[in-house]
């Protein structure tokens, strides 16, 4: 089975398995597809975390493909510059490139294919174009601008003929097919063997070919950036030649007979924990599923384990026991009260004083612009990417997690995910994203961008994700997998940035609690909060706001905004694009999104 956010990419990694392949083969070379379809919520350039079991091993392990801010990038450098967030677009908001170490890392350890057959149908995609979607046109007409006046490298990339493709026609993009057939051929002259080319590979990316054109790049062009200011880049050839992917152990909570495994909190991922074990000591089977008592107690929870994100989160010492103890958590679950919380309350495990990063008074601006206070929108989807020349900055309401796109050209950026499970009984769960086509300038050598996840480090250095050379950016990329009474279960995540946390979450209550299933879990009235600050430059929050699929009750809607919260009700099918994969006795089971008539589910 696979499920994932494009059928192609569902196709090709089905292509795979019935060719003999494995769970890890599939996903790897529907990875790659994906950023040829998806390349406006995903590229080369960008990062992916994996979870994966192997049947093999008995075991979950955690594939960390998140590249690290650059040795130069501190948070004097950008006083230096003049600024004090880091920019949503553009060079300096560059890490290390993960996605392609992250990928090969898996292959090499527990797949089973070559370089050259996964990268096969990615290749022929980006040589032979793939169908235009209307969200692919859209982005690409709201940065036409953007491109032609200033970031000429991409005007040459996706604008072909100098116009807008238009949605129902192909777009291929042959330099990045050149870019993965000369990894191919340099790999295969290395060595005779599929670990030795794997390994060239590598090589050929962070320390050869690849890695000299993207060094070249960012120390000697400047372009013009969200901060309205024009810059260059801070990453090098030593950035790249010393950074490498990484396997390992899951955060873990029980939770009803479950197990639930996600990223360290390097990733927002733990927050998906520390909702369970606030919910653990709820009696959610005797509330109405999706009814006002059942969705204020997910909410209010929800607020609570992600003000413990912004407090705790990031590469550093985390106390990730104190946070999933009993103790903890028991003392936590007495704020939530009758009435919807409208303030950001972290805790203090073990007693340890919370470090929230100060956030601008509403009303007020940062040196950054854009930074405009703790009632700016947040969106559904992934950093703000894109700024006109006039330098104002707003933010629109995205669609299905899809990128959002304002008047000014002003856009968000988003995912992709994809899950497979083999007739071994592997599983793969993975959510690559960044280096979206609206990032930041293309490199003309490569075809790609480089992504913007720096935007994620908070530059004051009493944040616990305060930007440190050499350390991850807390992504929001999160997929997830559950075991059920000990035997591995189920492989799921979806797009959605700050959201994927919750989407995740509310579907797997609804397997859980609800007792749908696959599809009529993901098929479920979605809802979530925004009440946190985003993850992404200008960092907003709007306290109390919570958005629902109008498809919930309007009783529902009106007893919740009579407990106080600010209820906006959304399209019927505007919410979460979640997939997932599952082991069930003796069968497998997959499910797709139909919100935005792209996921599929594939299999036999």
């Amino acid at each position: 089975m696979v499920a994932s956010t494009h059928w192609l990419a569902s196709a090709a990694g089905m292509g795979v398995l019935e060719r003999g392949g494995n769970a890890f083969d599939a996903a790897v070379a529907a990875g790659f597809v994906l950023q040829v379809a998806e390349p406006h919520l995903n590229g080369p350039g960008g990062e992916v975390p994996i979870l994966l079991w192997s049947e093999a091993e008995q075991k979950v392990s955690v594939v960390c493909g998140q590249g690290t801010a650059p040795a130069a990038a501190s948070i004097e450098r950008f006083a230096e510059l003049g600024l004090d967030v880091v920019p949503g677009t553009g060079l300096l908001a560059a890490t290390v490139p993960g996605a392609f170490g992250g990928w090969m890392l898996m292959l090499e350890r527990w797949g089973t294919w070559s370089l050259a057959d996964v990268l096969a149908p990615a290749i022929h995609y980006a040589e032979h174009g793939v169908p235009v979607l209307e969200r692919i046109s859209g982005t690409i007409a709201s940065v036409e601008g953007l491109f032609k006046e200033e970031w000429h490298t991409s005007a040459a990339t996706w604008l072909p003929g100098g116009n807008v493709p238009k949605a129902g026609t192909k777009l291929a993009n042959p330099v990045l097919a050149a870019t993965y057939k000369r990894l191919v051929a340099e790999a295969e002259s290395a060595s005779g063997t599929r670990e030795g080319q794997l390994a060239a590979a590598r090589k050929a990316w962070y320390e050869g070919f690849v890695a000299e054109a993207i060094a070249e790049f960012s120390a000697t062009t400047a372009w013009r950036d969200s901060s309205g200011e024009v810059h260059g880049g801070l990453l090098t050839g030593d950035d790249l030649a010393g950074w490498s992917a990484t396997i390992e152990e899951p955060l873990t909570y029980d939770y009803r007979g479950h197990t639930v495994c996600k990223t360290g909190p390097w990733g927002q991922g733990p927050a998906f924990l520390q909702q369970l074990a606030l919910l653990d000591g709820f009696d959610l089977d005797g509330m109405d599923f999706l009814g006002a008592d059942y969705l204020h107690t997910v909410t209010e929870a929800a607020k609570l384990a992600f003000a413990d994100r912004e407090a705790w989160y990031g590469d550093t010492d985390v106390p990730m026991s104190g946070l999933l103890s009993a103790a903890y958590n028991t003392e936590r679950r007495r704020l939530i009260g009758d009435r919807a919380s409208l303030e950001l309350r972290p805790g203090a495990p073990g007693g340890r004083a919370p470090r929230l990063p100060v956030f601008p008074d509403p009303g007020t601006a940062s040196n950054a612009p854009g930074l405009s206070g703790s009632r700016t929108p947040q969106g559904v989807g992934e950093p703000t990417v894109a700024r006109s020349n006039a330098g104002e900055s707003t933010v629109a309401r995205s669609d299905a997690g899809e990128p959002t796109v304002a008047r000014d050209g002003t856009v968000k950026g988003d995912t992709c995910h994809v899950d497979v499970v083999d007739r071994f009984g592997n599983m793969v769960s993975a959510t690559p994203s960044g280096g979206w086509l609206q990032s930041s300038p293309t490199i003309p050598g490569l075809g790609f961008c480089l992504g913007t996840r720096a935007q994620m480090f908070w530059l004051q250095p009493d944040a616990a994700t305060a930007l440190r050379p050499g350390t991850r950016p807390r992504t929001t990329l999160s997929p997830s997998f559950a075991l059920r009474d000990g035997k591995p279960w189920l492989a799921f995540g979806t797009p959605g940035g700050d959201q994927q946390d919750q989407w995740s979450l509310n579907f797997f209550l609804s397997l859980v609690h609800g007792r749908l299933n696959l599809q009529e879990a993901i098929d479920a009235p979605m809802f979530h909060t925004e009440h946190f600050p985003s993850s992404f430059f200008p960092r907003g929050s709007r306290p109390g706001v919570m958005l629902v699929e109008d498809r919930v009750d309007a009783g529902v809607i009106a007893e919740l905004r009579r407990r106080g919260h600010e209820v906006e009700p959304q399209g019927p099918w505007s919410l979460g694009r979640l997939s997932a994969v599952a082991r069930d006795g003796d069968f497998l089971k997959a499910a797709a999104n139909p919100r935005g008539n792209q996921g599929y589910a594939v299999g036999r």
